[in-house]
């Protein structure tokens, strides 16, 4: 969509992956008027959205029967990006056996797409990556159909910042960070996301936005790195970490609160500082601060079973063959994304220890399918007595929807890592 010579009145998008980003993406630019087109390969997924149903726990049903019944069309007919005027990537980018960048979904997303490129239209990757990956990867696919960057083809990378279920940002409230290869392509990106977002905020490179997204959530791994380490050290010392981090979130200036957990999980944080440190490492740079609170964040897991342990052997019982239910498995509150969830790591070293692994969770009623975790298990339904038949509880993701007063009441006991419970109780362990 070039700044410039607009495709059409109403130019067309087409946005390749339909998930935690690309559904809101389409949801967006459905309601500021323009045509939209959805991509994916799984074919599941687009007979679900064609269908008017929603994938997705936090974005009803009726959002996406709505923006069907006024045109929007899922496909998996990648030859149809011809059609489209702007092309905005959103597939993952994890990370391979070795904490290495994969780049595949992109790559594979080129491959496809590059034979049905049209003069005219504008490229945007929103797919966090290393700086670099746009001009380097993206760009020789473009320059290999013959276009000409910033002339007859526009190129841009705008990180996505979606934060999946939470009621005070919207993918229109959240301002829009766009680089382009060129001074014209920024333009077009500017104009692009101009048109669905409130704030556009250009920056000079695509590289500089690449970094962009990099900084915003290795500055979170850091800082929850840090309070899950000071959690640790205030339970050794006896002090009420919840506690201390709030008295010190009443100082007006310099601090900012942010709260221990069993871990770290989805897509960005537990994932995206490694994608600096692989590319630091080209530059012959080692980014040890990233690192080591990676190494805290991930250590987590481990520290919450060994206080589950230990509350159970305060009670006469081992870990070996007590019966302990996890509440909440996804990665955060109120949402059903299990990308990289702590909960789940804890509860498979709960099984490799011996435990009896059950879930309650009420936004993941069946464990899914996933890469490098295999539970065969559906959530229970929580009441007094299937409360009190497991050895323990423990409180992995807070949701909205358990009833904790009936949990406190029936639990015989509560590990609590979410600082769910402030008032003490015989029952109640932190963790």
């Amino acid at each position: 969509m070039p700044a410039e010579k607009p495709a059409a009145s109403h130019p067309t998008i087409g946005i390749v992956g339909l998930g935690y980003v690309g559904i809101p993406l389409a949801l967006r630019f459905h309601e500021t008027g323009f045509p939209v087109i959805g991509f994916d390969i799984d074919a599941d997924r687009v007979a679900a959205l064609n269908s008017g149903r929603s994938p997705i726990k936090h974005i009803a049903g009726s959002e996406i029967a709505d923006m069907v019944a006024k045109g929007f069309q899922a496909t998996a007919d990648f030859s149809r990006v011809a059609e489209v005027d702007s092309i905005i990537i959103c597939v993952p980018t994890p990370l391979s056996k070795h904490r290495e960048p994969d780049l595949s979904f992109i790559v594979a997303t080129m491959e496809t797409i590059t034979p049905h490129l049209r003069a005219g239209q504008l490229l945007s990757l929103e797919s966090t990556t290393w700086p670099g990956t746009t001009e380097q990867v993206l760009r020789p696919f473009i320059e290999g159909r013959g276009f000409r960057i910033g002339e007859d083809f526009f190129l841009v990378y705008s990180p996505e910042r979606e934060d999946p279920g939470n009621p005070n940002f919207n993918t229109q409230s959240i301002p829009k960070v766009v680089g382009g290869s060129t001074p014209a392509c920024r333009k077009a990106g500017e104009t692009l996301y101009g048109a669905a977002v409130d704030r556009v905020v250009a920056v000079s490179s695509t590289e500089v936005a690449e970094l962009v997204k990099l900084l915003e959530n290795i500055h979170r791994s850091v800082n929850i790195g840090l309070v899950n380490e000071m959690k640790v050290i205030a339970d050794r010392m006896g002090i009420d970490i919840y506690e201390v981090i709030d008295a010190a979130a009443t100082k007006p200036f310099g601090f900012t609160p942010y709260y221990p957990g069993p871990g770290i999980g989805g897509h960005c944080i537990p994932i995206d500082p490694f994608y600096l440190t692989w590319k630091a490492r080209e530059y012959g740079l080692n980014t040890h601060f990233i690192e080591l609170a990676g190494e805290v964040n991930r250590d987590m897991p481990e520290w919450v079973v060994d206080k589950i342990a230990g509350a159970l052997n305060d009670r006469r019982k081992s870990l070996k063959g007590s019966r302990i239910l996890a509440l909440g498995i996804a990665y955060k509150r109120d949402v059903d994304d299990m990308r990289e969830s702590p909960s789940v790591t804890v509860m498979e070293i709960l099984r490799d220890r011996g435990a009896l692994v059950d879930y309650s969770d009420p936004n993941v009623p069946v464990f899914p399918k996933m890469r490098e975790h295999k539970f065969d298990l559906k959530s229970v339904d929580l009441t007094p007595d299937v409360l009190t038949s497991y050895d323990c509880a423990v409180l992995l993701t807070d949701h909205s929807d358990f009833d904790y007063d009936l949990i406190l009441r029936h639990a015989q006991l509560i590990v609590d890592t979410r600082g769910k419970y402030r008032e003490p109780a015989d029952n109640v362990t932190r963790a």
